[in-house]
């Protein structure tokens, strides 16, 4: 193996109760050409202090808050490596995470990206995922639509792969890793490694997956994604059933809130959408 540089990518924002684990994770990993690029997104907390005591070993890149995707997006313009891995803050690697999917792109030099099975814990406790969210690997466009099947800390791609399908969308407050992954299932294979490398966290106050009315987010991702005129036929049939389904969940709940004009607002759109897009 001729060890290509992998670029690992840390947003954070005041998370200093986690992010030291995070770093010392990439540090200890048995790769050997990694380059740790972690984002400050304006915290206000100690973690300028604790990232200073990491020296040289890794960069920081310090923004006003302006949002994860903002903050992934400038690692991303300010690194170097052939391979682009991300990891939340809050999460942590296992140290043979970045070599065994170095491998798998070395046996398989085809692929784009990959990701790996993680261990998750809630709140403490160790629990199993559902399930549906047991990870596919390949063709994983038509099961992502329904939920986000792929986890930033998890992946690694090919710095070539968002050159061709774009960056985060940075007008997308949260699911805005469900958007960059439904753009490249659309037309690239996702695959999945078998180990388990990744110890993912839940169950915090700060975590976007608490952000309140997520589909909404899902819907304008959808929308965009139809617009965009890339899916084939079969793919944007997929993409139609699925934006009815959340468009006719998320009024329904808005209308139960008492928020009618924004129900009008989401079928509307969703109506518009699939009308225009019927092939």
């Amino acid at each position: 193996m001729n060890n290509p540089l992998i670029s690992v990518i840390i947003p954070t924002y005041n998370r200093t109760w986690a992010l030291g684990e995070a770093v010392d994770s990439v540090l200890a990993q048995t790769y050997p050409a990694v380059e740790l690029i972690v984002v400050d997104d304006g915290s206000t907390d100690e973690t300028p202090d604790l990232l200073a005591r990491y020296g040289d070993a890794l960069r920081v890149l310090t923004l006003e808050n302006g949002g994860v995707s903002r903050a992934r997006n400038h690692g991303i313009s300010a690194s170097k490596g052939e391979f682009i891995a991300f990891l939340d803050s809050d999460d942590r690697w296992l140290p043979g995470k970045l070599s065994e999917q170095a491998t798998f792109f070395e046996s398989n030099p085809e692929a784009l990206i990959c990701q790996t099975e993680e261990i998750w814990i809630r709140n403490g406790k160790r629990v199993n995922p559902c399930k549906h969210h047991k990870k596919p690997s390949g063709d994983i466009f038509e099961a992502s639509l329904h939920l986000c099947l792929v986890s930033p800390s998890a992946v690694m791609m090919r710095r070539t792969l968002l050159e061709d399908v774009g960056l985060f969308d940075e007008a997308l407050p949260a699911c805005e890793d469900y958007d960059l992954w439904l753009r490249i299932a659309c037309r690239y294979p996702v695959y999945t490694t078998p180990s388990p490398l990744v110890v993912k966290h839940g169950g915090h106050d700060d975590q976007l997956s608490k952000t309140p009315l997520l589909d909404r987010f899902r819907i304008q991702s959808l929308v965009r994604l139809l617009e965009g005129g890339t899916l084939s036929e079969a793919q944007a049939g997929a993409a139609r059933a699925v934006l009815q389904k959340k468009g006719r969940i998320y009024a329904g709940g808005c209308r139960k809130h008492g928020r009618d004009e924004e129900a009008e607002a989401i079928t509307r759109l969703v109506n518009q959408t699939i009308a225009q897009n019927i092939r």
